[in-house]
Parts: C-alpha cells; structure tokens; sequence
C-alpha cells in the first residue's frame, strides 16, 4: 500500500547544535519513564486506521506523538524503521459499506486517501511500511499456522480462536485485573460470551467465510483475518522479533496490543515489544471523540475551514500526548496567534541566541515527549530581545525540525 510523501526533517547536527538526548518515554507496560535508546537503528510500530470515516482529531493527536517520537530519534542521530497498518477490511468497515451501499474497497481506499491528504498537510513523518490487511494476509496465514502447530488455536463453529493463556505472561501490558480485562474486551470488539471458547477473552484469529462478506483461501478454509494477529503478523514481518516501540491510542492497550503481544510472543518465543506507548483521548462535547459517537472534528474540516495545517498542529501540540483533553474551538485561535507571534520573531533580524532555547526544545521532548514545555520554550524566546543575527534562522530550523511545525509563509 502506498503511503504519503513524508516531510524533510532538516539536522541541528549540520547546524552545528550536535545532537540530542536520549528520549525517555511512558511505558504502559512498566508504568514508568523508560530511556529508549537503540544504539543505531529504532523500530516503531504504530496501530492505523480502520478506513470507514474520515480522520479526526483523536487520530491526528496520536499520530502527531509519534512524530515527535521519530523526531527526537532523529535528532539523536538514530535511523527509524517505522511501520504503519491500516485495517482495510473489518466489520465496522463492513457494516459502513452496507449501510452507504459503498462497494468495501472503493470505501476503504477513499478514506484512505483522505487520511494520507491529512497526514501529509500536517507534516507527520510517513512509515516506511504502510500495509493493509488484505496485502498481510499470508502472513497472517502463516502466523496463525504457527500458533496451531504450538497448540495455542482451536476452532469454534469454524472459526478459529486463539488461547490467551498459551502465553505466560499474558496480561502484562495493560496490568488490568480479569473483571476489568473482560469489561474492555467486551466494550472494544471482542466477544467473551460467545458459546464454545475456553476461556471468554481468548480472541479471533480467522473469520471463516460469511455469506455477502470477503474471504481468503487458506489451509483451515475460507475466511478472514481477526483483527489482532493483523497487527501481530505485519509487525513481525516488517520490524522482526521484539522491535523498540509498539504505539497507539490508549484504548487500544487492551484488548488489542495485549491480544497482539500475546500471540506474536506464542508464535516466536520471543517478546513482542520492548515498550508500549499510548497517547490521550482527545473529547468532544463531554464525550470520548469517536466515529461510532460521530462527535468527530475532522482534521479535512478544518482544513476546508481555512485554518493552516500548521496551526491545527500547534493546537494539539499544546496538550500533552498522553493526556486526556476535549476539543474547543478556542483552541485554533490561540494556536493561529501562536503561528503569527513564531512567524514574526523568527523573520526578525536579529534575535535571543539560540544555543538556549534548542537545548530546552530537546530536553523538554525527551523528557516523556513534552510538547506543552517546547511550545513554551519557543514563547519565551520570542517574547526576548537580543541581538544575534543567525538566531531566527536557527530557531526556525529547530522549531521544524523538533516540532515539525514548518514556519515559511
């Protein structure tokens, strides 16, 4: 699958600023800051989309984290392997399709292409790999073959699920109790009181074939991939075994990156990731933005709206990643005057030197991605005065560079 044409990402290194920190981010799994610091080369997997709507903020927000994520990577001077699925056929994809009398495909590949407009305007690095589930599926076929050879499959009226318990240590991603993993499970797609499965948060791995739904030829019959070993099998297959950072939406730690982890673990023997990171919800009008809610405000709206992709990306720049915040409109327009008051400092002729203000750029980013104290940082510099005539240039490259916010009119 195609992906979007990514951003140059200019090097403070060739300013002569050196590199930066090591970045120290939020592992859900440990609960605490982890330094994660590959010696040469990181490996990031990101959740995508599934492609029935348009993208809305609470994805934007989530993918701008893991902008910065790379960003900071590169600025250390790593190489980025960066993989991105997106869940091109699945019920709610399905249902959609019906419901607007859409052929799937042509559904899934229009809000696709939305999403890789949207991206691209808001400057978010593009992944390496871009791959949809359909193009994944022998590999998932050849992943969930190697769960059934290690007993961890078994079938249900022709479907076949996968044993949650095969792996060990199940469960140490999100750390929630069983009452707690069985309410999410049943909240977020899953099925826990299907008759027939042993235990109720074992989870789909292969769809048999339904009547008026696509299916795939495979060893164990016609059907479809489940939604975790998706993810699962595209990560193996493009990062290999036990990659950097495994990242999303935080509702997505349980049950999918939990589902997830634990089948790669069962089909490799090894770990999955070494650390998982989540970002916020981003709300709407006191609820949890969501298509199934359709309180969505789209990124495209704005856009058509006239507001700068590069102000809607100071506006969600200025909530930290892994909170949770509701969406007002006041919030674009602090973020337009934030752009004006950057713009004209940086087109001044002279400025505050700027050794300062990158170096408490880099700090605040690799300290857990804190884009609120960036932004600050670069407010306080452009509220000084001083007299150094390289210092708007440099400001502006650091600011494009670390924040991806491109200020050139």
């Amino acid at each position: 699958m195609q992906s979007w044409p990514s951003p140059a990402v200019p090097s403070l290194a060739e300013r002569s600023y050196g590199y930066g920190p090591a970045a120290h981010v939020h592992d859900s799994a440990s609960g605490v800051l982890q330094q994660i610091d590959p010696p040469e080369r990181a490996r990031l997997y990101v959740c995508g989309i599934t492609p029935y709507d348009a993208t809305h903020l609470g994805h934007a927000n989530t993918y701008l984290a893991f902008d910065l994520l790379q960003r900071v990577w590169r600025d250390r001077g790593l190489e980025v392997a960066y993989t991105q699925n997106v869940t091109d056929v699945d019920d709610p994809l399905l249902e959609r399709a019906t419901a607007t009398g859409m052929d799937w495909q042509e559904l899934a590949e229009r809000e696709t292409q939305l999403f890789r407009e949207d991206m691209e305007a808001l400057r978010v690095i593009a992944p390496d790999d871009y791959v949809g589930a359909v193009e994944a599926i022998p590999s998932v076929i050849e992943m969930v073959a190697a769960l059934r050879e290690a007993g961890a499959v078994y079938e249900v009226d022709r479907d076949l699920y996968f044993d949650v318990h095969a792996d060990d240590a199940f469960g140490s991603v999100g750390n929630f109790d069983e009452t707690t993993m069985r309410r999410l499970f049943g909240e977020r797609g899953g099925d826990p009181d299907r008759p027939g499965k042993r235990d109720p948060l074992d989870c789909l791995v292969w769809q048999a074939a339904r009547a008026g739904e696509p299916s795939w030829p495979s060893p164990f019959g016609d059907g479809r991939p489940g939604w975790h070993i998706e993810c699962a099998a595209i990560a193996l297959e493009r990062l290999g075994r036990t990659f950097d950072v495994q990242g999303g939406g935080s509702d997505l730690v349980f049950p999918h990156h939990e589902m997830s982890a634990a089948e790669a673990a069962v089909a490799t023997g090894a770990p999955f990731a070494r650390y998982y990171v989540h970002g916020g919800m981003v709300g709407f009008e006191g609820e949890k933005m969501s298509k199934s809610k359709g309180n969505l405000v789209l990124v495209s709206r704005l856009r058509a709206d006239g507001h700068e992709p590069a102000a809607i990306r100071l506006a969600l720049l200025a909530h930290h990643y892994r909170g949770d915040w509701e969406w007002t409109g006041e919030q674009i327009d602090a973020a337009i005057g934030r752009l004006k008051t950057w713009r004209a400092a940086t087109e001044r002729a002279t400025a505050l030197p700027a050794a300062a203000v990158i170096a408490e750029l880099r700090e605040a980013l690799a300290d857990d991605l804190n884009a609120p104290r960036a932004l600050a940082a670069v407010d306080a510099w452009a509220a000084g005065d001083g007299d150094d005539p390289e210092a708007p240039a440099d400001v502006a490259l650091a600011i494009d560079a670390l924040l991806g916010v491109d200020l050139r009119r």
